[in-house]
C-alpha cells in the first residue's frame, strides 16, 4: 500500500510517499481502507521532534475516516464495508496511508450526513472540544464562556458545543475569521490582533467576568485571562501555558490541562449532534495524500481556519 512516511525528523520536506506492507489484523482490531485523513498540529510536532517514537519510517495522521476492510475474529458491533471515523492513539502508525489498523474500541460509525472528508476533520478536534466544554469544563445553560483560538480545529468545534449547551460565547480570533466564528455560534467575537479581550469582557459582563476560559492557542493567554474569570471559575488549556499561574490562587480558579482522551462514546455523542445539525466540521483545504508536505506547510504558516484534510481513497 502507499503511505506517507517520515524519512527523518525535520521540516515538511521529510515527508515522502512509499510502498509499505498492509498491516495484518489482530484481535480487537479493524483494518480500515482510508478515504480521508486530517492534519493536526500534533502531526507537525511529531514530524519535527520524533516524540512518542515517531522517528524515520513512521507514519503520521491522527484523524481517520474510511471503510472497514477486515475485522479481528473477536470484533462485534461492526460490519465489513461499514464507514467509520476515529482518532488513533500514538502507539502505532497513523492514518496517512491507504490502509490503517485501529482498535475497534476507538472507532465509531461515520455520521451518515457527512462525507468522508468532513468526517475526517472531527475525531481528534471533536473529542478535545467535547472534553474541554462538556466533561472538564462542565458548561451549563446560562454560563458565560471565553474561547481563545476560536477559528482553529478545536476552537471552531468548542464554540459550537458551548453554543449548543446554552452558554453565552465570547471568542477570540483574527479579523479575517470573525464572520466564520460568529456563524458557528459565538455571541461576541474579539479581534485578538487589535482588541483587548480583558477590557471588552469586563465591559460586556459589567465586571462579573466569565465562568470558563477554553484556551486553544497557548502562550500567556491563561495568565492574561485570570482577572476576568469569576471566583470558583475554571480554565481549560490544551497547550502548556506560560507565566505565573498562581495569579488564580486567591480567586479559587481551577486550571485543567487537557490531553486527548479517545472514546467511542464521545464520538457517538458528537455524531448525535451532527445528525441534529447542532455541530458541523470546518474544513479549510482539501489536498491529496501526495501533498501532505504542503498541508504541513500551510498549517505551520498559520492564519487559516478549521482543518486541512488529505484525500487518500
Amino acid at each position: 500500500m502507499k503511505a506517507m512516511i517520515i524519512t527523518a525528523n525535520g521540516g515538511p520536506e521529510v515527508l515522502a510517499l512509499r510502498d509499505v506492507p498492509v498491516p495484518a489484523v489482530g484481535m480487537g482490531q479493524l483494518l480500515v481502507k482510508v478515504q480521508a485523513a486530517a492534519v493536526n498540529p500534533i502531526d507537525c510536532k511529531l514530524r519535527k521532534t520524533g516524540a512518542f517514537g515517531f522517528g524515520p519510517e513512521s507514519i503520521l495522521g491522527f484523524d481517520v475516516c474510511g471503510t472497514i476492510e477486515r475485522m479481528g475474529p473477536d470484533v462485534t458491533g461492526f460490519a465489513v464495508g461499514e464507514s467509520v471515523y476515529y482518532s488513533p492513539d500514538f502507539s502505532g502508525p497513523g492514518g496517512y496511508a491507504q490502509y490503517h489498523l485501529v482498535q475497534a474500541s476507538l472507532a465509531a460509525p461515520k455520521p451518515s450526513t457527512l462525507s468522508f472528508i468532513d468526517a475526517a476533520a472531527l475525531p481528534l478536534a471533536g473529542q478535545m472540544a467535547w472534553d474541554g466544554i462538556v466533561e472538564r469544563g462542565q458548561v451549563r445553560l446560562s454560563d458565560t464562556v471565553l474561547i481563545h483560538g476560536a477559528s482553529g480545529g478545536v476552537g471552531s468545534l468548542a464554540v459550537q458545543l458551548a453554543h449548543a449547551a446554552g452558554a453565552y460565547v465570547f471568542a477570540t480570533c483574527s479579523v479575517a475569521n470573525a464572520g466564520l466564528v460568529r456563524s458557528l455560534g459565538a455571541d461576541y467575537v474579539i479581534d485578538h490582533g487589535a482588541e483587548d479581550f480583558v477590557q471588552i469582557i469586563r465591559e460586556q459582563t459589567h465586571g462579573r467576568g466569565v465562568d470558563m476560559v477554553y484556551d486553544c492557542f497557548g502562550g500567556d493567554l491563561v495568565v492574561r485571562s485570570m482577572p476576568i474569570v469569576r471566583p470558583l471559575g475554571r480554565i481549560i488549556t490544551i497547550v502548556n501555558p506560560t507565566g505565573d499561574l498562581s495569579v488564580g490562587y486567591r480567586r479559587n480558579v481551577s486550571i485543567h490541562y487537557l490531553f486527548l482522551q479517545r472514546s467511542r462514546r464521545t464520538l457517538e455523542a458528537i455524531s448525535n449532534l451532527i445528525e441534529r445539525r447542532q455541530v458541523k466540521p470546518v474544513v479549510s483545504r482539501v489536498l491529496p495524500l501526495e501533498e501532505a508536505a504542503q498541508a504541513h506547510r500551510l498549517l505551520e504558516a498559520g492564519g487559516g481556519f478549521g482543518k486541512i484534510v488529505l484525500t487518500v481513497g
